[in-house]
């Protein structure tokens, strides 16, 4: 089988920047991200050797979320100053590895790689393995289809999702991990979900009714009535919160499989631009 390789780019930048120590090139610039994307890049490839690769990202402006939903990760701090400089340089390393950039205004980076995974994932004798840090991506798995290789811990570890690893690991479908956090809501996001219905009993919700559309469909019979006070409360919320949670899958983009096949890299631009930075352990991994 061929790879298709989805990276979500900024959540491993984010990654990197908070679980690596802060580093400076000989200029004195903070590179401690851009350090520990291409370790993972020099990894990611040494283990999967793909066949086509992207890397998404997201942009500056507002998406389609925001426009839904003003508070929409509202209460995220400013980008750290350090980091600005290196998420703009990341640009440069995919580049330098031979990996094409994608990215859209009015959209995030997930609803790229849902888009690039929907697109290609019926191709004959292809597989779509999406690497990230976020476990949001987790819905896209599809049956020996589409995996979901999630940072574990740190910048090194991982652990590779198919169906049955999430079943084992969540309790219910891939897809439907959309209608759990239709319910928990997302902190980090600031998805609301439902007010005073927790994991234990989302996952109650999911386990006897499937969708957010089924549960409010009985929502009646529902035999704990504080569970249906609650969902009443916040109907609402959790219709908004279900379409904020949803990766899409059909933003436009127009580009072929072949856009996507992964160049040669040519390591003696990679030395030297390692070298540049004070790369000298990656140098030697070359």
């Amino acid at each position: 089988m061929k790879k298709l390789l989805l990276i979500d780019a900024n959540s491993l930048i984010h990654r990197c920047f908070h679980a690596l120590p802060p580093l400076t090139t000989p200029k004195g610039e903070p590179i401690n991200a851009i350090y520990g994307l291409s370790s993972i890049l020099l990894k990611v490839l040494r283990d999967h050797n793909p066949d086509y690769m992207a890397a998404a990202f997201d942009r500056a402006e507002p998406t389609f979320r925001d426009d839904m939903y003003k508070d929409y990760k509202a209460h995220r701090p400013p980008t750290d100053d350090k980091l600005v400089p290196q998420l703009q340089k990341a640009h440069e390393v995919f580049e330098k590895f031979g990996i094409k950039v994608v990215d859209r205004a009015g959209f995030e980076a997930d609803d790229i790689i849902g888009t690039l995974a929907e697109m290609f994932k019926d191709e004959d004798e292809i597989n779509v393995i999406i690497f990230s840090g976020d476990k949001d991506n987790l819905q896209l798995i599809e049956d020996k289809k589409v995996f979901v290789e999630l940072l574990r811990t740190g910048v090194s570890k991982t652990i590779m999702f198919d169906e049955n690893l999430f079943r084992q690991e969540y309790g219910f479908s891939p897809k439907q991990l959309i209608d759990y956090k239709a319910i928990i809501g997302d902190a980090s996001d600031n998805i609301p979900g439902v007010r005073g219905i927790g994991p234990k009993g989302a996952l109650e919700l999911i386990r006897d009714y499937g969708s957010v559309e089924k549960i409010y469909e009985e929502v009646g019979l529902i035999p704990k009535k504080k569970i249906q006070e609650h969902l009443e409360q916040s109907r609402e919320s959790a219709f908004l919160s279900k379409k904020l949670a949803t990766i899409k899958k059909d933003i436009p983009l127009q580009i072929s499989l072949e856009d996507l096949k992964q160049k040669p890299i040519d390591k003696e631009s990679l030395r030297i631009f390692f070298e540049e930075l004070g790369f000298r352990s990656l140098v030697e991994r070359l």
